[in-house]
């Protein structure tokens, strides 16, 4: 079991790659009554063309089946597994993204049974026609309720702009359509495929005691059997610049329009602490451009173009990375025009100085250290394989060690017309 030491931030972790390839990490934090446990596999709604397990040839399986395996695990011939980690005191749940499934408890009692439920019961996976044909019309009335969410909408419309191709721009849960295709077999083939222990990640953090709770783990792992591992052949469709689409719009029933510019990442995603030091930088950048200490931020307010729904986001992750900015606005032409200006100037911009850059950094620090004290942040952030052992303990120096000539040069780099697309939702009726 290999010890990393933060001595900066007075944390230790552990983590070891067990012989069946499950890597297991644990963060020992005494001082919490808490423990929290994330069981995580690379494997998200975008992987739906890939060769399976024992195969040769890639397959398409239909949209949706990742969030629809992530609901039937909890379904075993016995009965619910909720009700399992009712008994024992914890609560449980589960989230799929574009690239991965988590799974998770938390609980003040009763920890290694839990976890051992976690494990096991991700591990047995139990799918029949009937069970499976249930859920469809379950998930269906989530995807409907979704379909009816503006900002839900709102997102996905500049990410089907973006990525007309790619998988991203279709929604994690599928369509209606999508889901019911899905049979037990499709499941089973995912299943076998991306849940091998070597695709997946164990987190816990808490009150724990690390050796031991390594050894329980172990000794779970030890005492099933897995097939041979093999590497996970996906396939993305491949895109250019030229198949962005610049502009759309739809009509619903909102009070206010609501617009979002997005800029296309065209560049390789970079892998381990490269990655995490471009999502950080970038980041920085956005704050710097269109927090609530830029004069930018202040203007565009004042100007009536945003309100408090406001918000940017930079979202990197592989296969790609975008940023967006969006609000509701009064005026979506020239919120559109205003958002692009200041993205496509933003190396020469007068936010980017010195002292703004110091302040921001100082922020960023503080309100990293606070979430520190979330168990839950820490495992969600932990669990992230983009950025492979580079991880949350090293955000600080990461932030430090940020100079505003590296966030000028990206923004030139990243901050151009041609990938930038907009996607505007205007009220019904006009």
């Amino acid at each position: 079991m290999k010890r990393i030491d933060y001595d900066q931030l007075q944390e230790t972790v552990y983590t070891e790659t067990l012989a069946n390839g499950l890597t297991v990490t644990l963060l020992p934090k005494n001082d919490f009554y808490k423990t929290y446990a994330l069981f995580t596999t690379d494997y998200g709604s975008i992987d739906n063309t890939f060769v399976p397990l024992g195969g040769e040839d890639l397959i398409t399986v239909p949209d949706g089946i990742a969030h629809f395996l992530e609901h039937k695990l909890f379904e075993k011939e016995d009965g619910d597994v909720f009700q399992k980690f009712g008994k024992l005191g914890a609560s449980a749940n589960a989230f799929t993204s574009f690239t991965q499934t988590s799974y998770l408890f938390s609980s003040t009692e009763n920890v290694k049974e839990s976890l051992l439920t976690l494990i096991d019961f991700v591990q047995d996976p139990y799918f029949t026609e009937e069970t499976v044909n249930k859920e469809k019309g379950i998930i269906a009335q989530e995807i409907q309720m979704y379909e009816d969410e503006p900002d839900w909408r709102l997102f996905f419309g500049i990410l089907s702009n973006l990525y007309p191709k790619h998988p991203l721009h279709i929604d994690i849960a599928g369509t209606v359509d999508s889901i019911m295709d899905i049979t037990p077999e499709y499941l089973y083939q995912c299943y076998n495929t991306f849940y091998h222990p070597s695709n997946m990640n164990l987190f816990v953090v808490g009150n724990l005691d690390p050796e031991e709770m390594m050894q329980l783990i172990k000794e779970n792992q030890e005492a099933k059997t897995f097939e041979k591992p093999e590497k996970i052949t996906r396939h993305f469709p491949e895109e250019t610049v030229a198949d962005i689409v610049k502009e759309s719009s739809i009509s619903m029933p909102v009070n206010r329009p609501k617009s979002i510019l997005g800029v296309k990442g065209i560049s390789e995603v970079p892998f381990g602490r490269e990655g995490l030091v471009l999502k950080t930088k970038m980041n920085v950048l956005l704050r710097l451009l269109f927090g609530s200490t830029s004069q930018n931020y202040l203007e565009l307010y004042d100007n009536g173009l945003i309100d408090d729904s406001f918000s940017y986001e930079y979202n990197i992750d592989r296969s790609f990375h975008f940023l967006e900015v969006g609000s509701d606005t009064k005026d979506p032409e020239t919120f559109d025009r205003k958002i692009r200006e200041l993205l496509l100037t933003a190396k020469d911009s007068k936010e980017l100085t010195e002292e703004h850059l110091l302040l921001i950094k100082k922020r960023m620090i503080g309100q990293h250290l606070q979430s520190l004290n979330s168990l839950e942040y820490i495992a969600n952030q932990y669990s992230q394989q983009l950025f492979g052992e580079a991880a949350l303990f090293d955000m600080v120096p990461i932030i430090e060690n940020i100079q505003l000539e590296e966030l000028r040069d990206l923004a030139a780099e990243f901050m151009v017309e041609e990938h930038m697309s907009t996607f505007t939702i205007w009220p019904k009726g006009e």
